[in-house]
């Protein structure tokens, strides 16, 4: 039996922990190991570390043969607990009843003190008086403080703030409205969010319809947890969707606190105050500075490097570190203090001045970037622009709220591949149109001509080809008059592809062909490149298989000199196509992995949800026993796409659809649904993975899939489906837009593929899809 101590009532009543069952563990643990001294629990203000030392001490307390609770700041606690010299120190705590008996002797204990709030003005007394306790080995002290106190022996236990819900979708973004409410409280910050709502207003409850409002609560709010606590006492007075909005641009605005709570924790205002409170000159300044970025900036993008005062920052854990990119540290002013450093900075009539140069630092980011992002280095440039993507946004808007709209403009066009890398093809074509709109006959045709070409391409990436069609062609008609040659030529080919999307090969061919030989000819490589896999994909609708792939092998031999890896993936994509409808599927085994390994590289996301949809009927041909995984990439196909906002083609949704059917008929409902959500759950580099680790077809096995394992090309799925409504070769053509012989071609691998001898058999084949 252990001896048993009596606790102190300065404990207070219980309270309860949400997520911190494994800080709750370690400090346990560090407390009852009898070498340990001092246990020292850092984090910033409102984290709850004063709430996990008391907890902790509630239930181990009686371990010790005393407990005593103190408040560093507090007038008098310090000074009496190092006046005394070291070895009699103990005596300065209030004396306490006798130690009880154990096997009738007594046992001398130790003493666990709690000295709470060791910050600011304290600070240095408390180290003072730890120095003076060291002196006794019967005393543990369990210390609570914003930074380490910097005493020898001192152990640490930095308590972080609470996990918050990630974008649906991966990274790309994604309504978090459409996250399982009960996977969404399973989260530590909404756990906390709804306990506390529901002790305000009992009736509330986490829905369907308000899980997307409390998500982006606790994210603005970084999972804070005496923010978290404080936002919940609204909800008797607000509905959810409502408080995120007077959030956005303040988190100070939260207030209402106990009346029993130590000031600093009735108001994030008053909290930011206090987290403040003694910092230098040089550190307020630099805060201020700070507090226009948005979180993720890198030290390099906002010149920090060579800032004394930021270690000094982050020691008090005002700035923090949120994430890593390529071994650079990716930080963010915490809130409420960034909030309450906006405010200050826009009182001293300095907020104008901080985001200018805000604006200036990533304007120029974006356009010595531009040089890079069609070549050697384009994955390094192409992530970091994606980890400053908020920054840059923010930028953006800066320049426009001042009527730069040339800068603006011009920043805007810098953007173009970043932001169809990053997924952002709405927010890009919006950002077409304003700057277009509100710059007017302020911005030279050249500049309105590149924007309006520019939405041409998100619109085609959005899945609406007739619109990027149009776009295309008022681009090449405001720069009819420039006479610039070269833009008008790549205006002409991106013209070209959004012609064959929309369906119009021969008008696709006549573009492409006119803007593939003024590229050439003016050796625009990149450009030529494009064009030329553009114009492979019109002789491949024509069935001019070999003309295609000649053209297809001169476009990737120049981006592969060039090392742009992305256009390189996209060539890759048509060239696994054109050994498909060769029947090779190992050549196009290694095209699709080659391309999913260069998306992975530069954080791709527009273009991976095909990839990998078109990775995944290849893998149900050539693998059948890798049913589970093909269902994981479909789910995380679709999840991705959907994060885009981009509509999939018809011929490749009725392909995915009944991929999606004939995986469920095989496997058991079962383990298709949870395939199914583990997909859904993948973020991108995820998806990139778990395809990579297919394994690869064989070269030819003596006996291959059974032919209702063997998935058709998704135009072959077009020709089998008209063959079964009893339409000729020549009616397919026409109905298809592509040559006759062409038809023959398809129709003679569909009956292979399905094992038919007639078109009668196709049809009933066909007729079993159903």
């Amino acid at each position: 039996m252990s001896t048993m101590g009596t606790l102190p009532a300065a404990l207070g009543p219980v309270t309860e922990l949400v997520g911190r069952e494994l800080e709750a563990a370690m400090l346990r643990e560090r407390l009852r190991d009898p070498l340990v001294r001092l246990v020292t629990v850092t984090g910033r203000a409102g984290v709850g570390k004063s709430r996990l030392a008391l907890e902790v001490v509630r239930e181990i307390g009686a371990e010790f043969r005393r407990v005593e609770v103190l408040d560093a700041g507090a007038p008098g606690t310090l000074s009496a607990l190092s006046a005394p010299p070291a070895p009699p120190a103990l005596s300065a705590l209030p004396a306490l009843s006798a130690p009880p008996a154990r096997d009738g002797q007594q046992e001398p204990g130790r003493v666990l003190l709690l000295l709470d709030g060791c910050d600011h003005e304290a600070r240095p007394g408390a180290a003072g008086a730890l120095e003076a306790l060291a002196g006794d080995p019967r005393v543990v002290v369990l210390a609570t403080a914003v930074e380490p106190l910097g005493v020898y022996g001192e152990l640490l236990l930095p308590l972080n703030p609470l996990p918050v819900p990630g974008p649906v979708g991966g990274p790309a973004g994604g309504d978090a409205a459409a996250a399982d409410p009960h996977e969404l409280q399973q989260v530590a910050s909404v756990e906390l969010f709804v306990r506390r709502a529901r002790a305000a207003d009992p009736a509330f409850a986490l829905t369907p319809e308000n899980a997307g409002a409390v998500a982006e609560i606790c994210t603005l709010l970084d999972g804070l947890p005496l923010a978290v606590e404080l936002a919940a006492r609204r909800m008797r007075l607000l509905p959810a969707h409502l408080l995120p909005v007077r959030l956005r641009d303040r988190t100070t605005v939260l207030s209402g606190g106990p009346a029993n709570a130590p000031e600093r924790h009735r108001s994030l205002a008053a909290l930011a105050q206090w987290s403040c409170r003694g910092l230098d000159a040089p550190a307020r300044a630099l805060l201020g500075r700070l507090s226009v970025y948005e979180p993720g900036f890198g030290l390099s993008a906002a010149r920090l490097s060579a800032e004394p005062a930021v270690d000094t920052l982050m020691d008090r854990g005002l700035l923090v570190v949120v994430g890593e990119e390529r071994g650079e540290l990716r930080l963010a002013v915490s809130e409420p203090v960034r909030s309450a450093a906006r405010d200050a900075l826009a009182e001293a009539d300095g907020e104008d001045a901080a985001r200018d140069a805000h604006a200036e630092r990533y304007r120029t980011l974006v356009g010595s970037a531009r040089a890079g992002l069609r070549g050697t280095g384009q994955d390094r440039l192409l992530r970091e622009l994606a980890a400053e993507g908020a920054n840059v946004t923010a930028a953006l808007r800066r320049l426009r709220e001042r009527g730069d709209a040339g800068a603006a403009a011009t920043m805007a066009l810098g953007c173009r591949l970043p932001w169809l890398v990053q997924g952002r093809l709405r927010e890009g074509l919006e950002w077409c149109d304003e700057l277009d709109g509100e710059g007017g006959p302020a911005l030279p045709d050249a500049v309105r001509a590149r924007l309006a070409d520019m939405s041409g391409v998100f619109a085609l990436a959005l899945g609406d080809p007739q619109e990027a069609v149009r776009r295309h062609r008022h681009a090449l008609a405001l720069g009819k008059g420039v006479g610039d040659r070269r833009q008008n030529a790549l205006v002409s080919a991106h013209l070209g592809a959004a012609l064959l999307e929309a369906g119009d090969p021969p008008g696709a061919r006549a573009v492409l062909v006119t803007a593939l030989s003024a590229l050439e000819a003016m050796g625009v490589t990149g450009g030529a490149a494009g064009a030329a896999v553009s114009l492979a994909g019109v002789l491949r609708a024509e069935g001019d298989r070999r003309r295609a792939q000649e053209l297809l092998d001169r476009a990737v031999e120049v981006l592969r000199r060039s090392r742009d890896g992305r256009g390189l993936a996209h060539a890759l994509r048509k060239e696994a196509a054109l050994a498909l409808d060769g029947d090779e599927p190992a050549r196009a085994d290694r095209a699709l992995r080659e391309g999913l390994q260069l998306f992975g590289a530069v954080g791709e996301r527009t273009e991976l949800p095909g990839l990998l949809e078109e990775f995944s009927l290849l893998l149900m041909r050539t693998a059948p026993a890798q049913r589970p995984r093909t269902v994981r990439l479909l789910a995380a196909a679709d999840t991705l796409r959907a994060a885009t906002g981009a509509a999939v083609p018809d011929e490749w949704r009725s392909a995915a659809e009944r991929a999606r059917t004939d995986l469920g008929a095989r496997m058991d409902w079962t383990d298709f649904a949870l395939a199914w959500a583990e997909g859904v759950r993948m973020t991108a580099s995820e998806a990139v993975a778990e395809a990579l680790s297919a394994p690869a077809p064989a070269r030819r096995p003596s006996s291959g899939p059974a032919p209702e394992d063997q998935s058709l090309t998704p135009r072959q799925v077009q020709v089998a489906l008209l063959v079964s409504e009893g339409m000729t070769n020549r009616q397919i053509a026409a109905r298809l837009d592509i040559s006759e012989w062409t038809v023959v071609n398809h129709v003679r691998q569909v009956m292979r593929r399905l094992g038919c001898s007639s078109r009668v058999q196709v049809a009933g084949a066909v007729g079993r899809w159903a």
